[in-house]
């Protein structure tokens, strides 16, 4: 786990930091996924969705799995329009749209209301190419993790897999009134169904649209 004044990076060395019992418990966190081309010949670069050209422009997608603590369980995704994990005003889970025109700086953002922990059991984040080549290493993508106190925790997907279309990126877990984020960086090629059994939340599947 590398650390510094502004930030904690999680490694494949040390993949785990433990929140703060403030940072754990206070207001909405938000995890924000971002990516970014490779610098060009010309110096050029920036927050630019559309990698290697307009013909191989991706939709990368942020997007979770989550089992709260009475037993539900569910995903959070544009995809399906299921874009909170339970109804109502405040729920624990939501995401905040969909950016496929690819001209977002903000990216994608999940938000987790930590006032409510005590209701949430655990979080997988996951990202996944809804459209185009599976290209992560051009993608240079990166989850981090903001809450409101305390400092950010970023994942880079610094590993890749070919022809694979979707990542694991981290575990969220309520261990004893406790947020611990792990680092998972795990690719899946065969999609929502092969995540599911590798962590096991046992959902059902049906092919789904945005």
């Amino acid at each position: 786990m590398a650390v510094d004044m502004n930030k904690v990076t999680l490694t494949k060395a040390s993949p785990q930091v433990s929140l703060s019992k403030a940072a754990a418990s206070g207001g909405v966190m938000r995890v924000n996924l971002n990516w970014t081309a490779r610098p060009t010949g010309s110096g050029g670069g920036g927050f630019l969705k559309k990698l290697m050209g307009a013909s191989s422009a991706i939709d990368l997608d942020l997007a979770c799995l989550y089992e709260l603590a009475d037993g539900s369980k569910g995903v959070v995704q544009a995809l399906g329009n299921s874009f909170t994990s339970d109804p109502g005003p405040t729920p624990v889970v939501r995401l905040d749209g969909d950016d496929r025109s690819g001209t977002s700086t903000d990216g994608e953002n999940l938000f987790v209301d930590l006032s409510q922990l005590a209701r949430l059991k655990r979080v997988l984040v996951f990202a996944f190419i809804y459209e185009g080549v599976p290209n992560w290493s051009a993608a240079d993508a990166v989850v981090t993790l903001h809450p409101q106190e305390g400092p950010p925790v970023e994942v880079r997907l610094d590993e890749h897999a070919a022809n694979a279309s979707m990542c694991a990126v981290a575990m969220l877990e309520n261990v004893g009134g406790e947020l611990v984020v792990r680092r998972e960086v795990r690719y899946v090629g065969r999609g929502h169904k092969e995540l599911d059994e590798i962590y096991g939340w046992g959902l059902e599947w049906t092919a789904g649209r945005k």
